[in-house]
């Protein structure tokens, strides 16, 4: 399978980098990528793996509020104030009840929730996400848009919200207007034809011009500022402190099965829903010895993942990050795409020749795990 893809390149618009780490005998971790068709240029939708820098964006912000006593465990009340918005008072997934930046990045870890990333869109604003990913040198990522049905005037606005405890309001935020710009003189055209909202047959290829955009290059960066943020240049790295990371890296690696709070029904939201490098094919088995941090995503025929990868027992650890296209017919949003026939196949069999290929590979230090062991019941 792996030779009849990467034979048709234009096909399938794969890209993938595999990202070899090297310990040091202070166990510090050195990285070296390497690219097979990575190209920013060529656009795939990135999907769910926008919610990464969301999440890390949200962490970073909510220590700005701290001088009001707000963290990321205070209850956030989200309120209307345009078109198309919607209010959140409650969520019955966590623990008290009440939503809170917390238990929104849980979800989009777990599940890949896409409420949860929209509530994160409108605590950070358009303009914000995408002013303080161009300063941390993520140039060619951009980020428009929530996952609901709203257009480009409604994305420019974000809903006021309350951050509270019990009764009393520790701060509010305004709602926000984003006056960004963003060059769409690019136009990006996918497919031959495709469905529109109302459901009709357009005989044209699918306009993503004003889409979200996340090239593999600066998603692998940010998973890597998140797990490893000391081994990328300052300016890549989110202003977090320890207990965000041990947050982001249980979570990264916790599955549905093992979460409490929120807890998931496994027959629609498998162990190996979200992890598509070796497992997701066939809802394959993890072996206890074996996690994976990861972020993945998947719509219109595209298939998107950002992971590491760990095998305690012996020792292994490596990144891969890949994209594919498996659109047959070249419709979108008809809902026929080759998801379980051709692309979970294909990032099982990349992972498992990745992970031979690593298991193989004679290291100089071994490298010591313990800060990514978690107890996760």
């Amino acid at each position: 399978l792996m030779r009849k893809i990467l034979s048709s390149p234009d096909s399938f618009h794969y890209q993938l980098i595999y990202t070899r780490i090297d310990r040091d005998r202070n166990n510090r971790p050195h990285f070296h990528n390497q690219y097979l068709r990575v190209n920013s240029g060529e656009y795939f939708n990135p999907a769910s793996t926008v919610k990464l820098p969301l999440a890390l964006l949200a962490l970073e912000k909510i220590h700005t509020l701290k001088k009001y006593g707000v963290t990321r465990n205070t209850t956030m009340l989200t309120d209307s104030a345009f078109a198309g918005q919607t209010k959140v008072s409650s969520d019955s997934s966590s623990r008290n009840g009440l939503p809170s930046i917390e238990q929104y990045i849980k979800k989009i870890f777990l599940v890949s929730d896409n409420d949860a990333y929209n509530r994160l869109y409108e605590f950070l604003g358009q303009q914000y996400i995408n002013e303080t990913l161009r300063k941390k040198g993520y140039l060619h990522t951009r980020i428009t848009r929530r996952f609901v049905a709203a257009d480009e005037e409604q994305n420019r606005h974000t809903n006021p919200i309350r951050f509270v405890d019990g009764e009393r309001l520790l701060y509010a935020q305004p709602p926000q207007i984003s006056k960004l710009t963003f060059d769409f003189s690019k136009k990006i055209l996918v497919g031959k034809a495709h469905y529109d909202r109302d459901e009709e047959l357009i005989n044209e290829p699918m306009d993503f011009t004003t889409h979200n955009d996340l090239p593999l290059e600066d998603l692998q960066q940010m998973m890597q500022a998140a797990l490893f943020p000391a081994s990328v240049a300052p300016e890549k790295r989110f202003d977090l402190d320890s207990a965000d990371y041990l947050f982001l890296h249980r979570y990264m690696s916790e599955l549905p099965g093992e979460s409490r709070f929120p807890t998931y029904d496994t027959t629609e939201f498998f162990n190996s829903y979200t992890k598509f490098f070796i497992f997701r094919s066939g809802k394959s088995v993890i072996p206890p010895g074996i996690r994976v941090f990861s972020k993945a995503g998947w719509s219109y025929g595209f298939l998107t993942e950002v992971a590491y990868i760990v095998d305690f027992d012996q020792g292994v650890e490596f990144m891969l990050t890949g994209s594919i296209y498996v659109n047959r017919d070249e419709v979108l949003n008809d809902n026929k795409y080759e998801y379980d026939e051709i692309g979970y196949p294909f990032f099982k069999e990349v992972g498992e020749t990745i992970m031979k290929k690593e298991r193989a590979r004679k290291k100089r230090y071994k490298p010591d795990f313990k800060q990514l062991l978690f107890s996760y019941h």
